[in-house]
């Protein structure tokens, strides 16, 4: 098809038909045969022209240049026409220079659609968009971009204007949709009216927003609302210029206000809840000539109607609380912030102090309310600090983790409240639930309360997330190295009833070896799932960990391991379980990362379960979980058949005995004495009582035989109350320490090589002095089958106190702590 247009002179319009940037010649212009690749027609021409493919929109974009002159000659206030018709279907650009002296600005009107300001890279969603520019002297300021069906209305100019239109190629817009209304004096940049007739929010910037705003410039919004709605400001992005004189600040004239105009900095609370119309205005500075800076704002006005009860205060009371602050925000805060054309809830201090997020602090008392339809919006996220830098003011204290009253009382659900409990390095902390106690919360054992407890434990090493509780467990208290957070999580609407009994405490002790000791006290007949820190990551590298179980005395604990092994392989180091029982003598329980995991086994007495990790290969990880049941003691038949056996065996000797007695009594035999000259016959003294070394002395050589002395051996063998009188072995009746076993050193975990390169075990590990309990290792010379030879020299070992004696050092460990979402 061809193509004509005819352009007056007086329209001073010009038409510029060029290729797409970045695109080749595929098409072409032809004009009275000859061959174009742009065709640019000015004022009073008229051409015909065709195009030598089917779909030029692919290939050209047309520009419309119209100079309008309101400076020397009247200016055509109006309708703004799309001039010249019969244009072909490319993409268009529609550019009005309206030049116009900084004596009488221009206001320029548009239609019913109004406009909607975007920010720089976003595109309308129809792809029709304006842009307006103003231009003083030789100095082009952007006001903004824009697209259809907003809410301004109309915007004033000082000085000339630059306008612009966007029109795609299968676009049939035959209207500019506005008008140059008129010209009056503004004595400030621009004004852009904004109107607001329902509840909505609007989005403006700054002018060359995201560049600088001109500088010592000054620009007025002002906004159209109903008396009957209230309005809302929040700066959402804003930055400050360097100023030499004056300051950057932030005006408000609010009808009905007492201070008119109100002042504020960009960084203050902008004003909330406004009745009815308003103006707010943005002044510049002077700026530094070498460092100006850029100032620059992105804000947002929410128009809504009034809330019910925002006349309803609610008090927060935190002035006898310390280190505390308290957020309410809306859910999902600050990962997701609701899109800023959504209705809001906003959070008010005071009836013109509101935002959609209020952090409180502690030490002062708060009347806040609510301007929100949904109160179920908005969450509670709070967080306190406890710390402890010298243990003699903070031993024996005992602080309560519950979440204060000022906090429960409010009609919004508490999302989370954080403890960060803050200790030096020779300061644990210990976190105790006397009566409820706690739950791990494991697959087999999952959590179904209203709420929990996250524990994460941080080291300067690492950071251990210790896992998720909640309570009515059976874990009595944890005790944990350096610093701690806690984090209370809630879940649905059942906080409030289920939290009134909280009784989560927590103090400070001592230095412990191990990162974490657990203390478990389970219900008879409760079955207990308890797993490793970090999971379902490994063990950190060389943490140590320990499980205290109370094993009531009628009661009978079962200790077994949801895997055969420990599925981590070492690089430096050695991997160990130890299982060991509280009393003195017992078995120990030692398994190696390559060596299977003890079979489940009876546990009669309160007993321990520590776990090491060594420094594992890339890949591989150390999570091990076991369980723990508890059933009432029973005895063993075996031992009732013995018992009953023992009895009847006494019996008969009784009756012999008895017998042989009666008998004498009727033989009246004398005693049967037997001459043995070695024989010492005096009377033995104190020291005469039978001691080790009895072999060396005579005492046990009998002058003279007495009848029942010839079944001794009957009552030796049937256990009967004639004890002999030898030295025997009696259990310690003395109390025993509560510390954890202690793992194997990390001195003794390395695999060190002697000079021909073939690999050692570790040494034996001695028993320590200083120790007030630890697993009973062997002793030097003595061997262990636990799957590989004991060897004989480990090299030049630091710890040794003597070549006869090596002295373990303790295990120093750290922290870990798992988190539930």
């Amino acid at each position: 098809a061809s193509f004509t247009i005819s352009l007056r002179k007086v329209d001073n319009t010009t038409v510029t038909i060029k290729l797409r940037p970045g695109l080749s010649p595929s098409c072409r212009i032809r004009m009275k045969n000859i061959i174009w690749s742009e065709l640019k027609i000015k004022p009073g021409e008229n051409v015909t022209f065709t195009f030598t493919c089917s779909t030029p929109e692919k290939y050209f974009i047309t520009e419309i240049q119209k100079n309008i002159d309101c400076v020397s000659g009247p200016c055509p206030f109006g309708d703004v026409h799309l001039y010249p018709p019969g244009l072909p279907r490319l993409n268009r650009t529609y550019i009005w220079d309206v030049k116009a002296s900084t004596k009488a600005g221009l206001e320029l009107k548009f239609s019913t659609s109004w406009l909607r300001q975007i920010e720089p890279g976003e595109a309308c969603p129809d792809s029709i968009s304006y842009n307006i520019s103003s231009c003083i002297d030789k100095a082009t300021v952007n006001i903004g971009t824009f697209c259809r069906n907003g809410s301004v209305s109309r915007v004033k100019l000082l000085g000339g204007v630059l306008m612009s239109l966007h029109l795609p190629w299968h676009s049939s817009l035959t209207t500019s949709g506005f008008n140059i209304a008129n010209r009056a004096s503004i004595k400030r940049l621009c004004i852009i009216e904004s109107v607001l007739k329902e509840e909505s929010s609007i989005t403006l910037m700054s002018p060359n927003y995201p560049l600088g705003f001109p500088e010592d410039e000054l620009m007025t919004w002002q906004f159209v609302i109903p008396p009957s709605m209230r309005a809302s400001v929040f700066f959402h992005n804003y930055s400050l210029s360097n100023c030499e004189r004056k300051e950057e600040r932030v005006e408000y004239y609010i009808p009905g206000s007492p201070s008119n105009p109100e002042v504020f900095k960009l960084s203050d609370s902008q004003p909330a809840n406004i009745a009815g119309s308003f103006n707010m205005s943005l002044q510049g500075c002077d700026q530094d000539a070498q460092n100006p800076g850029v100032l620059r704002l992105l804000f947002q006005v929410v128009v809504q109607h009034p809330q019910v009860d925002e006349n309803v205060t609610h008090l927060v009371d935190l002035s006898k609380e310390t280190n505390m602050t308290v957020t309410i925000h809306l859910e999902g805060w600050p990962n997701h912030i609701p899109l800023m054309s959504e209705p809001i809830c906003l959070i008010c201090k005071d009836p013109r102090t509101c935002d959609r997020v209020l952090t409180l602090t502690s030490g002062a008392v708060y009347r806040i309310s609510f301007l929100c339809k949904d109160l179920s919006q908005l969450r509670i996220t709070a967080e306190k600090g406890i710390g402890c830098m010298d243990i003699r003011w903070c031993q024996g204290k005992i602080y309560s983790l519950s979440v204060p009253k000022a906090i429960t009382q409010l009609p919004i659900r508490l999302h989370k409240f954080i403890w960060k409990l803050l200790a030096t390095d020779l300061i644990n902390i210990e976190i105790m639930s006397p009566s409820l106690k706690l739950q791990q919360h494991v697959r087999e054992q999952r959590c179904n309360t209203s709420y929990s407890y996250s524990i994460v434990s941080a080291t300067p090493e690492t950071q251990l997330n210790v896992g998720v509780f909640c309570p009515g467990g059976s874990i009595e208290k944890i005790q944990m190295r350096n610093n701690i957070t806690i984090s209370l999580k809630t879940f649905g609407k059942g906080f409030i009833n289920e939290s009134v009994p909280q009784d989560l405490k927590m103090s400070f002790v001592p230095h412990i070896k191990d990162e974490c000791i657990f203390t478990v006290s389970p219900k008879p007949k409760a079955k207990v799932y308890l797993q490793t820190p970090n999971w379902p990551l490994s063990l950190p590298p060389y943490v140590s960990v320990s499980w205290f179980i109370v094993v009531p005395s009628k009661q009978t604990a079962r200790l077994g391991f949801s895997r055969d092994r420990m599925g981590v392989a070492c690089e430096t180091g050695r991997a160990y379980v130890n299982i060991k029982e509280e009393i003195l003598g017992a078995e120990e329980i030692v398994r190696r990362e390559d060596e299977l995991l003890p079979q489940p086994r009876n546990m009669h007495h309160n007993f321990w379960v520590n776990v090491s990790n060594c420094k594992p290969v890339d890949k591989t990880q150390l999570t091990l979980q076991f369980w723990v049941t508890f059933a009432e003691k029973q005895i063993d038949l075996g031992i009732i058949l013995a018992v009953v056996a023992g009895a009847g065996v006494l019996t008969v000797i009784g009756l012999t005995v008895f017998c042989v007695k009666k008998k004498k009594k009727k033989t009246q035999n004398p005693m049967v004495g037997v001459y043995n000259a070695n024989v010492n016959t005096q009377m033995p003294g104190r020291k005469g009582l039978f001691r080790k070394g009895r072999q060396n002395n005579e005492s046990h050589v009998y002058a003279v035989i007495d009848d029942a002395v010839v079944y001794g051996h009957l009552l030796k063998e049937s256990n009967g109350s004639v004890a002999p009188e030898v030295d025997v072995y009696r259990p310690f009746d003395g109390p025993i320490g509560s510390l954890p076993p202690s793992p194997p050193p990390f001195s003794f975990r390395k695999d060190i090589k002697r000079s021909s390169n073939t690999e050692e075990e570790p040494p034996p590990l001695m028993d320590t002095d200083q120790d007030t309990y630890t697993f009973a290792h062997q002793k030097s010379g003595q061997s262990e089958d636990n799957g590989d030879a004991n060897k004989k020299d480990e090299g030049n070992i630091s710890n040794k106190k003597d070549e006869g004696n090596t002295s373990v050092p303790l295990l120093e460990n750290q922290e870990q702590d798992g988190l539930m979402e």
